[in-house]
């Protein structure tokens, strides 16, 4: 592969995430010379979008060629890296996820990957993704998708059983797992190694050693976890006391997956907070580009997210360690179906992902995830189908339905107001 190449970014034009793949695109010279396409439905927004990362790409002196456009079919054509980053009406219809079933009296903890909001994201967002990845097959077929859109699981499942679409999800949940982990160990993240796999959000810690001395941290994090703050992640570490294992990156996204989840929050997602830093950022970002503020230091520091990491040592050949991918299992955790989006270490070079397999899972940690493989599949059926009934059954076999007579009242509502989105995809 040459040292250059083309990046289309699809969901450009989101404000926050817009701005953490910015900074790592343009702290790096890995990419000078390559062409970034920036793609967004508003070109309003778009263009702010764009303003953004030719003054970065400016500031770092990081050489890439940068263009915008709202057409994401001609962004396609020759493009060998395509970062996905979308939602439909992302606040409003998770809202719904969340609050209609527990009208229901489904008890649960966000409704974004588990439970039967991850069904209807699933349902809505599948459709969106075909579309990219159709194009795909005949602009830039041999274009690597780096997805970052929940529900990652399922949305890389469909793709590894629907399409031969090279992809990988990426998420920051085993450093969020690392920093739980150290802070109880009372010792600094970057002194703490973690090696995990499973499902996105549900990872399994299957080693937690000391960067300097290589010591097995296990014991040490079942002794301080004993008096550890009884307020801190109480759900993870039932599951730890019981299971024996760290499991997950936070009791919301781990709560998910369990019918008792909510016994360790059933918040919700804080919307609120989140629309009020998107005003505020905005605010910034606007105050930035009038020459009103200064750029903010940490616009100038690498956000950890790992798709310019994977991207560089693709185009590089680097063969780099990457501590964290959602792939297709077929049997790199030979414990869970191999029809399954399961997260393992990768590595990245030029001949594309390469999972790293960890063993398999202690056997009653596979079991527990093997439910959660089981309804993802139900679910990215019914959505590939458009097929209420499926989608029916998805809900009757999800741990965090408690009812049939709920799950048929909230699917009945929760499809019609998800109705202009769920088409089928194959």
């Amino acid at each position: 592969m040459a040292a250059v190449t083309k990046i289309v970014f699809l969901g450009a034009s989101s404000a926050s995430f817009g701005l953490s793949m910015f900074r790592d695109l343009f702290s790096t010279n890995d990419l000078a010379g390559s062409i970034l396409v920036l793609v967004g439905r508003d070109s309003e927004r778009l263009e702010r979008a764009e303003r953004v990362a030719k003054l970065l790409n400016e500031k770092f002196g990081a050489g890439l060629k940068i263009e915008s456009t709202t057409d994401w079919r001609a962004a396609l054509n020759g493009a060998e890296f395509v970062v996905h980053s979308t939602a439909i009406d992302r606040n409003r219809l998770w809202r719904h996820d969340f609050e209609v079933p527990r009208k229901f009296g489904i008890r649960h903890t966000l409704g974004e990957n588990g439970g039967p909001g991850a069904l209807f994201f699933t349902l809505r967002t599948l459709p969106v993704v075909f579309d990219f990845v159709r194009e795909m097959e005949l602009r830039c077929p041999n274009a690597l998708f780096i997805n970052f859109s929940n529900p990652e699981s399922r949305i890389v499942l469909a793709l590894g059983q629907y399409t031969k679409t090279r992809c990988v999800g990426l998420c920051h949940g085993i450093a969020l797992a690392r920093g739980h982990v150290a802070s109880i160990l009372g010792l600094p993240e970057d002194r703490v190694e973690v090696w995990g796999a499973g499902l996105n959000h549900f990872q399994c810690l299957m080693q937690i050693r000391d960067r300097e001395s290589s010591a097995d941290l296990y014991p040490l994090l079942r002794d301080k976890e004993k008096s550890h703050d009884l307020n801190f992640e109480p759900l993870t570490r039932e599951l730890f006391r019981s299971f024996g294992y760290w499991l997950g990156c936070g009791d919301g996204h781990v709560g998910e997956y369990f019918a008792f989840g909510w016994e360790a929050g059933e918040g919700g997602y804080n919307f609120e907070w989140d629309e009020g830093e998107r005003v505020k950022l905005n605010r910034l970002v606007d105050d930035v580009l009038a020459g009103r503020a200064e750029i903010p230091d940490w616009w100038l520091m690498p956000s950890g997210e790992r798709a310019v990491a994977i991207i560089a040592s693709v185009l590089h050949d680097r063969k780099q360690f990457i501590e964290s991918g959602v792939v297709f299992n077929q049997q790199v955790i030979p414990n869970l179906p191999a029809k399954a989006a399961v997260e393992v270490p990768v590595v990245a070079d030029s001949t594309g992902i390469h999972p790293v397999s960890l063993g398999p899972l202690p056997d009653p940690v596979a079991k527990l995830m093997s439910v959660q493989v089981n309804v993802q599949q139900l679910s990215v059926d019914a959505a590939v189908n458009a097929s209420k009934e499926l989608a029916l059954e998805a809900l009757l076999i999800d741990p965090v339905v408690n009812s049939a007579a709920s799950a048929r009242g909230l699917l009945d509502e929760l499809w019609e107001i998800n109705r202009p989105y769920i088409r089928k995809c194959v």
